[in-house]
């Protein structure tokens, strides 16, 4: 792993090294490191996760490691390890905390990071709030694990585990799309060469990211009857919780079959609206296949990529004013 491409080395020494190094030190100087992302995790968010957890494991095997956070309804255990269940003694003696894929403090999935002794944030969402002593964000990678696997590269002495890589290469195609969003660059193709490097069976992650149920047939057999198309091409689905707990499934999983309509000639943007009774909300997920909508997102208190964002509403009957504001990018 001695040799790198010129690109991850070209990326580091322009936007990562002075505040990598400080986290290398850190991860030296603690004894005890807690790895924390946001809520309700996707590929990026659990991937760079376990990914960095077990590169810690790896070449800092006498450190206490923990990995903070809720777990996902389907990826854990499946793709994942369940995550640690750690009682308020742990965080009352000194230790590191390290954020990854989120970008305010609010989205954090645990809290508890607020009691560590040093914190750091890596991260590709456009920067909200200051929440770290070291933080690296660049809103040019398709996802966090891009920065992260190019930092760990371009310390010299370590390795990358096949494992590690493993986790690492879920993250990165999750997060670009399998390699299809616009935020995909030739550093993100350089670090996904570096990956493959290790030996990873790609055909065989594929396949555990995204195995279907049967079961899982209904739900797309119901979108694809129940969905509806704007004026200007914007496609949606609307999962009520009635309908959710026919189909079998969770508010998390509603956004499962958003991509359904990403390669249909004639369709603009995509999202799925899904009633979460828990927070008393509509869950939405927003795609498009060019012009950016994470500011119409913002709109309804969410926000994300150019591509792929998400937002919420508070009554269904908001609706109408989230389509329209579609709509309108493509006059």
């Amino acid at each position: 792993m001695n040799k790198i491409n010129p690109i991850i080395k070209q990326r580091y020494k322009e936007k990562y090294e002075k505040s990598a190094k400080r986290i290398l030190q850190a991860i030296k100087r603690y004894d005890r490191i807690a790895i924390s992302r946001h809520i309700m995790p996707d590929y990026d968010a659990l991937g760079t996760q376990m990914g960095l957890y077990t590169w810690i494991k790896d070449n800092f095997p006498n450190k206490e490691v923990i990995i903070l956070g809720d777990n996902h309804v389907t990826f854990t255990p499946r793709l994942y390890p369940v995550m640690d269940s750690v009682n308020n003694e742990w965080f009352k003696k000194p230790f590191l905390s390290i954020v990854l894929d989120v970008g305010n403090h609010n989205r954090i999935a645990d809290p508890r990071y607020k009691k560590a002794k040093y914190k750091v944030k890596i991260d590709h969402h456009p920067e909200t709030e200051v929440f770290a002593k070291t933080s690296i964000v660049d809103t040019s990678a398709a996802a966090a694990a891009e920065i992260v696997i190019n930092i760990l590269l371009n310390f010299k002495g370590y390795t990358l585990s096949k494992e590690a890589a493993s986790y690492f290469y879920t993250a990165l195609v999750g997060d670009s799309g399998r390699f299809q969003y616009s935020s995909t660059s030739t550093h993100t193709f350089a670090v996904a060469e570096e990956l493959l490097k290790t030996g990873i069976d790609i055909s065989e992650i594929y396949q555990r990211m995204y195995v279907k149920q049967i079961d899982d047939l209904q739900v797309t057999a119901y979108i694809l009857n129940n969905f509806h198309i704007s004026p200007k091409g914007v496609a949606y689905y609307i999962l009520d919780w009635e309908t959710c707990q026919r189909l079998k499934i969770t508010t998390e999983r509603g956004k499962e079959n958003v991509n359904l309509f990403s390669n249909i000639e004639g369709i603009n943007a995509w999202c799925s609206i899904t009633e979460d009774p828990k927070d008393n909300c509509w869950r939405v997920s927003l795609r498009s296949k060019k012009l950016p909508i994470n500011g119409v997102a913002a709109m309804f208190e969410g926000g994300g990529h150019a591509q792929a964002s998400g937002c919420k509403l508070h009554k269904i009957e908001e609706l109408p004013n989230l389509i329209g504001e579609l709509d309108k990018l493509f006059e």
